[in-house]
């Protein structure tokens, strides 16, 4: 044992730097050390649970020693003690995505067998998703899904239980190969009723759970490892997601951590397109929820995990982590993916006399370390109080007041606040009510400065939050939001009489610093720290630069936001070249549309007769002229103008509206051409919301709606363009509304019968305008075929690497996750299936044998989300409504 031990300590050595150990080389250090442990046990007989318990102690020292290169030895040690604070089976619910089994199995071990190895005991909780339809493919079985649940019936459950048991021991076989025990539980734990036996078959609604063969394993010293299989009272077997049935373990179990292991590594912004850090739910979960892009599967996960909290002590937190970091998210103050917690509502005051309890704040404040060291703390923090009276702060705190910071404004324009007390209790430090405040902080003053003992233990966590920093004595002074970087923080420091140079020998004294510095700051003096200007970025804070809006509310125009006490004042629209089939859809979806109403319709072959399919108003077809086009913009009577002709048309009615007032600032009437006449102008925006900002299109007030060609197709390309190597190829097959109402053999149904007709097979406007929007050349070679509506594609795609249909099929999921109308599926998907919906289907994902070339399909109503149903899209946002307002969705 001594050998194995010696073994992983040189490990940790040779990892030294710290600040040059990556978290991949600390896992892959440590995995050895576990491995030759193992083998020391077995060589001396110490198999049994007493002697790997008796080994706990110094593996324990082991193993905090490499954790410390991911994270101060101070925070180890900290979580660790926390962690162990509770009973093992309350540490933590890991929920194991079957992917992560498939792709990730030995990271996963690894992490797995490093908390074990410090003594914990996490409650691992796996599904098999992928598995299972890679068997269920294999024996003929085509998966079914009802409204996102997989529908299990008697053959596929048969094929479920014994994929669920495959993956369960392929788990513990990798854990026990490092030493670590594991007991696969795959039943008993679970008790379910059918969720709807009619619907969806064999698959279970969670009555109950029994937390005694977890107990069990867990007192003879084993890692339980269960399935989400799940069993009637009467014994029947049923099917369970495995997300919800960690969350019922974990309200069972009330657990210190419940982490969802996710491919992604948590959630993003979907404005910036960065990782949200942390969630504190009771403070920040509104303005969360009025955020344009907080929607679909991101809201639905936020809000599970919200529910899941309410049930849970407020101790308890939910992290969603990748596999690799699951060390740094529990281990560090930074953490590594998205943390959720419920936190505590954090209050603001600007003066003394909003305290209500002046004895709390007055024993809070007896914490920071410049008064425990006086001789009377409490008659020292009293003191502090009374200088505040007199000056302008904004004190920040939770409801408990684990975390209080006092920040004082700047006196002239350009300098930075001052934080000039930040006291955080242990609690406050592990529950990240720091990071919460902090992010406040940071909030409402854009440029701050600050100052910290170099002895202070979360000295790390301070160099975290700033842009930059200074040795100046025993102290160190932060900063961020200094436009000008360094060299601005430089000049200000040296304006308040600190010197900035690396090599100072000798400090002067404090005594240019502003008054209020002066006033409020208290500088000991214990070792130097040696460390000069630095630049670091901020970890652990939840923030986004979107405007806020309505709960519910996907309009990202705040100009255009709805007020919350007035409806939507109804937006007249006039359609112009209502004939054709688009011209028919787009009728029956503005008739059931809440606040948009036909005003005109316009059709040289129709004008004069009542338009059919609208029931809000009795409108005729008319003949709309240029000049009448024109006044009607100089009137307003018309906030959104359709154009729906065909190709090489519309520029002059476009003029006339632009000549009358129309279509140039925002909140004037706005266009939305379906042509081709605009696809390829800069001044106007393409509108496909999937790929392009949806900010943009709601700022724009003349939008180009893409082609339904070219729409399937970008939709079908665009996760790959990181990964391709040569030009796509697109093999295009529409029905034959696609060639319009006017006679060609390309609608004629009897030339069409039995027969596929190809046109245009080279440089057909699709092409160009498909190679335009993704930056990448691409073959298009478009044909019609006897069905009425719908468009199927298969796209051909080179790479540059060899990947395989996961990869490729996670790459998809990861750039549509919450997309309501793109559906990503695993078999190729079909026409008849699209025929009349609202959205795109992308599946196949077929990888050639070499692995260097993928096949996708697509299907798309060429009528609907080709061109009628994104025309709405776009209307609705730049109009200021809900992006799918009058869509219906399945």
């Amino acid at each position: 044992m001594a050998l194995s031990i010696r073994a992983a300590r040189a490990a940790a050595a040779r990892l030294a730097p710290r600040h040059l150990l990556t978290r991949a080389t600390a896992i892959n250090a440590v995995r050895p050390a576990i491995i030759s442990t193992k083998f020391a046990l077995q060589r001396h007989n110490y198999t049994s649970p007493a002697a790997l318990k008796n080994n706990t102690s110094e593996t324990r020292n082991t193993v905090v020693q490499l954790l410390s290169n991911i994270g101060s030895k101070r925070e180890v040690e900290q979580y660790l003690s926390h962690f162990t604070s509770v009973q093992s089976q309350q540490f933590a619910v890991i929920k194991v995505g079957g992917a992560i089994i498939t792709e990730k199995l030995p990271a996963l071990a690894s992490a797995l067998a490093f908390l074990n190895h410090v003594g914990l005991y996490p409650v691992v909780v796996h599904g098999a998703g992928p598995q299972l339809n890679k068997m269920l493919e294999a024996a003929g079985v085509e998966p079914e899904y009802e409204g996102g649940i997989r529908i299990t019936d008697a053959k596929t459950l048969a094929v479920a239980r014994q994929c669920f048991l495959d993956e369960n021991l392929k788990l513990v076989e990798e854990l026990e190969a490092l030493g670590v025990r594991a007991r696969p539980i795959h039943s008993g734990v679970f008790t379910a009723d059918y969720l709807d036996k009619d619907k969806y078959k064999f698959v279970g609604k969670i009555s109950s759970v029994d937390k005694r063969p977890i107990e069990a394993a867990i007192a003879a010293g084993c890692l339980p490892i269960l399935t989400s299989l799940a069993e009637t009272s009467s014994g029947q077997t049923l099917n369970v997601n495995a997300d919800i049935a960690a969350g019922e373990l974990a309200r069972s179990l009330q657990p210190l951590k419940i982490v969802f292991l996710s491919e992604k590594g948590g959630l993003f912004n979907g404005e910036t397109n960065e990782k949200i850090s942390s969630i504190n739910l009771d403070e920040e979960y509104e303005e969360l929820s009025r955020q344009w892009w907080f929607r679909y599967g991101t809201r639905l996960k936020v809000n599970e995990i919200k529910d899941l909290l309410e049930d849970l002590p407020r101790t308890s937190s939910v992290a969603i982590i990748a596999t690799e970091d699951l060390q740094r998210e529990l281990f560090t103050d930074t953490g590594a993916g998205t943390l959720i917690r419920r936190g505590n509502k954090l209050t603001a005051k600007s003066s003394i006399s909003e305290f209500k309890d002046i004895a709390k704040l007055t024993s809070t404040l007896q914490n920071d370390r410049s008064f425990t060291s006086a001789e009377s703390p409490k008659a020292a923090a009293e003191q502090f109080l009374q200088r505040l009276e007199g000056a302008p702060f904004k004190a920040y705190a939770d409801e408990p007041m684990d975390a209080l910071a006092i920040v004082h404004p700047p006196t002239r324009d350009g300098e930075p606040a001052f934080l000039s007390k930040f006291v955080v209790t242990k609690h406050g430090w592990l529950s990240n009510v720091a990071d919460n405040v902090f992010s406040n902080i940071k909030r409402e003053f854009p440029k701050l400065a600050w100052i910290a003992n170099t002895s202070d233990e979360y000295l790390t966590w301070f160099f975290d939050k700033a842009d930059g920093s200074v040795m100046q004595g025993q102290n160190v002074i932060f900063w961020y939001g200094f436009d000008g970087g360094l060299e601005e923080a430089a000049a200000w420091l040296k304006s308040q009489g600190f010197n900035t140079a690396r090599e100072s020998a000798i400090p002067p004294p404090v005594t240019g610093i502003k008054q209020q510095v002066r006033a409020f700051s208290s500088l000991t003096r214990p070792r130097a720290l040696n460390r000069g200007p630095t630049l670091r970025n901020q970890a652990r804070a939840y923030s986004t630069d979107a405007e806020s809006h309505l709960p519910g509310d996907t309009n990202p125009n705040p100009s255009l936001r709805r007020d919350k006490n007035t409806a939507f004042k109804d937006k007249k629209v006039a359609l112009v070249g209502a004939r054709g089939y688009t011209g028919q859809a787009l009728i029956s979806l503005i008739n059931n549309h809440p606040y948009l109403s036909l005003s005109h319709v316009s059709s040289r072959e129709l004008a004069g007769q009542r338009l059919q399919g609208y029931d809000k108003a009795d409108i005729h077809y008319s003949n709309l002229n240029v000049e009448e086009i024109k006044k009607m913009q100089e009137n307003k009577e018309v906030d959104a103008w359709i154009m729906a002709l065909p190709n090489g048309v519309c520029r002059p009615f476009v003029d006339a509206i632009v000549a009358g007032g129309g279509a140039k600032e925002p909140g004037s009437s706005i266009i939305v051409d379906l042509s081709a006449d605009y696809r390829f102008d800069d001044s106007w925006t393409y509108g496909l919301p999937e790929l392009i900002k949806r900010q943009k299109i709601a700022e724009s007030t003349r939008i180009s709606n893409p082609g339904c060609y070219a729409t399937a197709a970008q939709l079908a390309i665009a996760p790959m363009i990181d990964n391709i190597d040569g030009s796509p190829t697109v093999f295009g097959v529409s029905g034959y509304s696609g060639a319009g109402t006017k006679p060609s053999p390309k609608n004629d149904v009897e030339n069409l019968k039995d027969n596929l007709v190809a046109y245009s097979l080279t440089d057909h406007i699709h092409e160009r305008e498909i190679s335009r929007q993704l930056g990448v050349e691409v073959g298009f070679m478009p044909h019609v075929a006897v069905w009425f509506q719908g468009i199927h594609h298969t796209v051909n795609i080179p790479l540059r690497k060899q990947m395989t249909s996961r990869e490729i099929r996670n790459l998809f999921q990861d750039r549509y996750a919450g997309e309501k109308l793109v559906k990503v599926v695993g078999e190729a998907p079909s026409v008849k299936r699209i025929s009349g919906k609202h959205g795109v289907e992308i599946g196949a994902f077929a990888v050639h044998s070499s692995g260097k070339r993928v096949v996708i399909c697509a299907t798309i109503d060429n009528l609907l989300k080709g061109a009628a149903t994104q025309c709405l899209q776009n209307m609705n946002l730049a109009l200021g409504y809900n992006e799918f307002e009058g869509i219906p969705l399945d």
